[in-house]
């Protein structure tokens, strides 16, 4: 039965409920990933550093709960959801070094090349991406397309097609005006294009093979991208206004395009609750219980951090 909307509930409420799926991811990367005195030390020191204790898990959360939806089991679903985890760890690591977006924090420790060296930073990002195919092909399933379905959908998504690609739009635009299509191209490689993977490898991995039913996902998890980095603009406008009187955010001062400062804050907001109607939208088309999803959706695009 299919869950028309989901009511309001406060956005510490809907931390709880995620937080055993993020309790789950931990202890299953704390796992896999080599043990922090295995040699080279400083490399395995750094990896640990870089994805254990971090960030929201926005994208596993989305492998569990789809997967979840379809009736797969958790420990099915933990290999995917780690993978997806490990590609956007390895993009952040990437992205923050001096080359790229050149920050110094993350998360609000320093940045894996501050914390260690940029060269170390690089083999990081090498490493885990190559750890996430690598658990990606340890699967075991009755499904033998299972693997290479599984492996196709994260590889897409992180390359040139997809999260690369993005990240190269993204800085070919800093310091000019790409204008709202280019910077919706941009975001879409970026960020949406991995949610969108996660989504349908939760789907994958229960045995989804409806085309309509993928494209629904499909549909849910671009809009939820879209929502989602549109909240992170208006976010970094926000807190900027609040705590240092800033009419602008700091990715603005950095000479990146953000949604506020093309269309204005209440465009914004406006554009914000559009993805998220979009993204419900295409779940209430979905034959099952989707009011975990829609939950996630409501988290990611009306956060207030």
């Amino acid at each position: 039965m299919t869950t028309r909307g989901t009511p309001d509930v406060p956005e510490h409420a809907i931390e709880q409920q995620l937080i055993p799926y993020r309790n789950r991811l931990e202890a299953y990367l704390d796992k896999v990933l080599p043990a922090a005195d295995t040699v080279p030390v400083v490399l395995h020191e750094a990896l640990r550093y870089s994805t254990l204790n971090a960030g929201k898990r926005l994208r596993a959360c989305l492998v569990y709960l789809t997967g979840e939806m379809f009736s797969a089991l958790p420990v099915a679903l933990d290999a995917p959801a780690a993978a997806v985890e490990l590609i956007h760890a390895y993009s952040l690591v990437h992205d923050d070094l001096p080359c790229m977006d050149d920050d110094d924090l993350r998360r609000g420790k320093p940045s894996c090349h501050k914390a260690y060296d940029e060269g170390t930073a690089m083999l990081v990002g090498d490493a885990l991406q190559s750890l996430a195919f690598e658990l990606l092909g340890s699967i075991e399933s009755a499904d033998n397309a299972l693997c290479p379905r599984l492996i196709h959908t994260l590889a897409r998504a992180a390359g040139s097609q997809g999260m690369a690609g993005g990240q190269a739009l993204d800085l070919a635009a800093q310091g000019k005006d790409p204008g709202l299509s280019s910077l919706q191209q941009i975001h879409a490689m970026k960020t949406a294009a991995l949610i969108e993977a996660a989504v349908l490898m939760g789907a994958q991995t229960a045995g989804v093979t409806d085309n309509t039913q993928l494209q629904l996902l499909s549909d849910y998890a671009n809009a939820l991208g879209l929502g989602f980095q549109i909240r992170d603009d208006i976010l970094d406008v926000v807190s900027d206004t609040e705590t240092l009187g800033k009419q602008v955010g700091t990715d603005e001062i950095s000479g990146k395009a953000t949604y506020p400062g093309l269309m204005g804050l209440a465009a914004a907001k406006q554009s914000a609750k559009n993805a998220h109607q979009q993204a419900n939208k295409a779940l209430n088309q979905l034959p099952y219980d989707t009011q975990n999803l829609q939950m996630l959706a409501d988290y990611a695009i009306n956060r207030i951090y």
